[in-house]
């Protein structure tokens, strides 16, 4: 698999199967990798190869990926995007759908935000999220998990810098889907999908305040993956939704 490079920033993805193009980020968080995609709740790669045109990327500095970059403490969710835009960017790829799991949430708004005119759907698959009961689920996720093991191969970072990282990504707006305001999504024209889930981390109320404030979102039911009918019919309308917000060829 290829790999694309911007500055100081190297991405390692996927480009295969053909139509219209989907990037699609698989859950784990800051851990978000390719080779994750078999243990997702969809596997987006097996799903979807005879759909789309498939996308995928290891996030910078993921454990067990091969995406490398700065830690950028400043715009972090800003930083995701311009990796993610970048990629589409060199691949020449103007429009195009999306589908981000667990982290995949905040990454779908940020994206929205800095390029509303290219992507023309996003589905939110248990999108993380603040949740009342567990205000701190993800940042302690960052800094007992995913913060040490990085540092331990990168000498020019220190657990200083990956907490004020943390901060910027979770707590500076600790509320909703953190990368972007209520106000925000009550602006946001953008066809949405949202997949609701409930756990620490992938909060049940902030997946259900998108759908309702976003004018253009809509919500599979819930739940939705336990019962394999139920997980079928939701997967199909998942392509449905996005086959029907992709251009029509002139």
């Amino acid at each position: 698999m290829p790999f694309y490079t911007r500055g100081d920033v190297t991405i390692h993805y996927s480009d295969e199967g053909s139509g219209f193009p989907l990037l699609a980020t698989p859950g784990g968080g800051l851990n978000s990798i390719m080779s994750g995609w078999p243990n997702q709740v969809i596997n987006v790669r097996e799903e979807f190869k005879n759909d789309f045109r498939i996308i995928t990327m290891d996030q910078r500095n993921a454990q067990g990926g091969q995406s490398t970059g700065p830690v950028q403490v400043e715009d972090p969710w800003g930083a995701f995007a311009d990796d993610q835009l970048g990629l589409m960017d060199h691949l020449g790829i103007d429009k195009f759908g999306f589908i981000g799991f667990c982290i995949g949430g905040p990454f779908a708004m940020t994206l929205i935000k800095q390029a509303p005119d290219r992507v023309v759907a996003a589905v939110l698959c248990q999108p993380v999220g603040h949740a009342a009961a567990t205000p701190d689920a993800m940042y302690d996720s960052g800094h007992d998990i995913w913060g040490p093991a990085l540092i331990a191969n990168r000498p020019d970072l220190n657990m200083e810098t990956i907490d004020q990282y943390l901060h910027n990504l979770y707590r500076i707006q600790p509320d909703f889907m953190y990368s972007v305001s209520r106000d925000f999504a009550r602006s946001c024209q953008t066809p949405l999908l949202v997949m609701p889930d409930d756990t620490p981390s992938h909060s049940l109320e902030a997946a259900m305040a998108m759908a309702e404030l976003a004018p253009n979102a809509q919500a599979t039911v819930y739940p939705w993956k336990e019962d394999p009918d139920i997980k079928a019919q939701t997967i199909n309308q998942v392509r449905d939704f996005l086959k029907a917000h992709q251009p029509v060829a002139v």
